[in-house]
Order: structure tokens, then sequence, then C-alpha cells
């Protein structure tokens, strides 16, 4: 049943991709059909295999760097009130600026391997994850804070034993959004400077009018974003379910 309902919405739209095809007749280099891309998702499999190698281990690095450097920031700000009312501000303000725009920024400072996608990666997930974390910190019922206090915890075995075990579901639900956005940034970084990965595959086939290429490019994207999310959800399910055992 649960298979069931994955592959009907799949199917969906599979069938109004194949309509549009029928129905406005576009050219193949503008809009090719479903078979002409699994056709050329089935002959540059070597190929399409290898790029999304280096994808993988950049959203994978990123992915990492990101969540761990967040869960420590969420963890100074909320032992450290004057530390939160100085840095949160700035997070915030840091969100106007758009993190894409950055990305020739990064390429310039670290250049065009692995580091700037890295880097991009990091970037694009860190505050979702700091800001999930550490307002569910922050929202440790207030019951359990006071009898904390009157049993004479200190405020650290207060943070490390109360609250942030309770805060853990938000740092889950961080976690689930930073597995949805990490290769959005691999990708952005790729685009602006790079000779290896997906991002760049499409850039290639695009300059070339390998549009069934690039729709292929396309679709492995989303299968490994659709992967690491289930994976990391998952992963989170065993979490929550011992933490309630």
């Amino acid at each position: 049943m649960r298979a069931l309902r994955i592959l009907l919405p799949a199917l969906l739209g599979l069938a109004l991709w194949q309509g549009a095809v029928w129905v406005f007749a576009p050219p193949a280099f503008i809009l090719p059909g479903p078979a002409e891309v699994a056709g050329a998702l089935w002959q540059n499999r070597a190929l399409l295999a290898e790029h999304a190698g280096i994808t993988s281990l950049e959203v994978l690095l990123g992915l990492a760097l990101g969540a761990g450097l967040g869960w420590a920031t969420a963890i100074g700000l909320a032992a450290s009130p004057p530390l939160a009312r100085t840095l949160r501000p700035i997070l915030v303000v840091s969100q106007a600026v758009p993190v894409f725009a950055l990305a020739p920024i990064l390429t310039l400072w670290f250049g065009y391997g692995l580091a700037s996608k890295v880097a991009m990666a990091l970037l694009i997930i860190y505050f979702p994850v700091t800001s999930a974390f550490f307002d569910a910190l922050r929202s440790t019922p207030a019951a359990w804070l006071d009898q904390a206090r009157v049993m004479g915890a200190t405020p650290a075995r207060i943070l490390w034993h109360l609250r942030v075990p309770a805060a853990l579901p938000g740092l889950l639900s961080g976690l689930r959004l930073a597995a949805v956005y990490a290769p959005i940034g691999a990708i952005i970084g790729e685009w602006v400077g790079a000779s290896r990965g997906l991002g760049y595959l499409m850039l290639l086939a695009n300059g070339r009018a390998k549009t069934d290429l690039m729709f292929a490019s396309v679709l492995v994207v989303a299968g490994l974003t659709v992967g690491l999310y289930r994976a990391v959800d998952a992963l989170a399910g065993r979490v929550e379910a011992r933490r309630r055992a």
C-alpha cells in the first residue's frame, strides 16, 4: 500500500508529461518525452553514476559539517543568553543575503574543487538546523525547568540532561529539512564553477543541446534528494522511537 501511494503520483506525473508532449508537440530539444529521457538515463548510466558520486560526496560532507556546526551554534546560544541576544539578530540578517549570490564568492575563495561546493551546501543548511534546534531548546516546559532548579541542578546539567534531550525532535526536524536543502547548495555551487558533478553535467548537456541528458541529470538529482531525505527520516524515526521507549 505504501509503495502504491508513492507509485501513483509518479505515474500521474509521467502521464501529464507525456500528455504535454503529445498535445503541444514541442521540439525534442525543448521538451523530450519520458521515453527519450529514459533512454538517455540508460545510455549514459556510467557517466551519470560518475558525476552523481561527486555530487553525493559534496552533499554528504556539507550535510555533516552544516548539521554539526548548527548543533554547536544552537547549544552555544542556549547556554549563553547574552551571546544569543548578540548573535541571533546577526544570523537572521544574514539570511537577507541570498545564499545563491554567495556561490561566486565561495568559488573565488575556495576554488573550483570540492571545498566550494561543500561550503555552499553547509551554508544553505546551517541556518535551518540552528534555528530549529535553538527554538526547541527554548521551548522546554517551564515546569520541568522549575523542578530541576528546585532539585539543585546546575545550568549546565539542566542544559545537557533536560533541555537537549527535550529539544531532540526539533533537531531532527531541522535535519530533515537539511537533507532536502543540501543537494540544492551543491548543485548551485557546481553551476557557478566545476568540472565534475551533476550540476556541471546539466550545464554541459544544455550547452550541447542534449536536453534529454539534462533532464536525466535532473531526475538523478531528484532521486538522490529523495533517497537522502528518506535515509535521514528513517534514522530520525529510529532515534525518536528509542527516545520514547
